[in-house]
């Protein structure tokens, strides 16, 4: 007779394959990932302790949390914390090589002057540490109006450059009209004015930082910061108001890929020119 029970009824199943994990990728800016559960394909543009942001091609940006679940090239991986930094040179905010143990220099005689504190908070936050071992100090004005009489009062020479950065420097404007008065003066050689095209500092920071895909546009005769702020739903009843909506945008920029590179250029020319040999 045929037993039934006498053969193993497993013998003929293979067993199940064990899962590999998946390797660990440590987060760094511009990497590109698929985050699998949702389909979303972002660069990474920001990293916190226990997750980071990714901005996909139309400039929408998501947080996720650090750990599994994501793809790159297809391959599943593990999304770790940035690698530690290898003794040795790093660059600054400005993406420049950071000096090791550099005192700050006596401030030159030479100057950058900038419209206003935004201008001048954003670029210490951006260009501190190459001005503090270059020596030199960014002052603010209010407004640019009288930056003839401004720079006559600076007196500027071969040894005492001034650098100037304006808001809104395009043909035809106010600002390009103060501009040329400055070059044809008696002080022009020694003077550098440059500017972006932006209404205001606050442009310059790329809108992706925020969430935007572009800045909102401000219908003419409404002041262009509470505009901001109203059409992007914050609070701006009053100045302090302003003023926390500037803290939140500049807490968004941590270093030169963070704002728009026509401002990039004009910041780093001025330090050249300030900086050169007399």
């Amino acid at each position: 007779m045929h037993d039934r029970y006498a053969g193993d009824p497993l013998a003929g199943f293979s067993k199940r394959p064990v899962l590999s994990a998946a390797p660990t990728v440590a987060a760094e800016r511009d990497l590109v990932l698929e985050h699998a559960a949702t389909g979303f394909v972002g660069a990474i543009v920001r990293i916190e302790s226990s997750s980071v942001e990714l901005e996909d091609r139309h400039g929408k940006i998501r947080a996720f949390p650090l750990g599994g679940g994501f793809l790159v090239d297809g391959q599943r991986v593990t999304l770790g914390p940035p690698a530690k930094k290898m003794a040795g040179p790093v660059r600054t905010a400005s993406g420049s090589f950071r000096v090791a143990d550099a005192a700050a220099r006596v401030a030159l005689p030479s100057r950058i002057y900038v419209e206003g504190r935004h201008d001048a908070e954003l670029v210490e936050r951006v260009w501190g540490d190459d001005l503090r071992v270059e020596g030199v100090v960014v002052e603010y004005l209010e407004g640019v109006d009288d930056l003839v009489g401004l720079v006559a009062e600076f007196g500027p020479g071969k040894t005492r450059r001034l650098g100037v950065l304006v808001d809104h420097l395009v043909p035809h404007s106010k600002e390009s009209r103060i501009a040329d008065a400055v070059a044809r003066g008696p002080h022009g050689a020694h003077v550098l004015v440059v500017g972006h095209p932006f209404i205001d500092i606050w442009q310059a920071v790329k809108p992706a930082r925020l969430g935007l895909r572009e800045w909102p546009v401000i219908p003419r005769g409404t002041e262009w910061k509470h505009g901001i702020c109203e059409a992007l739903g914050w609070p701006h009843a009053d100045q302090a108001d302003i003023a926390r909506a500037w803290k939140r945008i500049l807490g968004q920029v941590n270093s030169y890929n963070d704002l728009e590179p026509v401002l990039l250029g004009r910041v780093e020319e001025l330090i050249d020119f300030v900086t050169a040999p007399g």
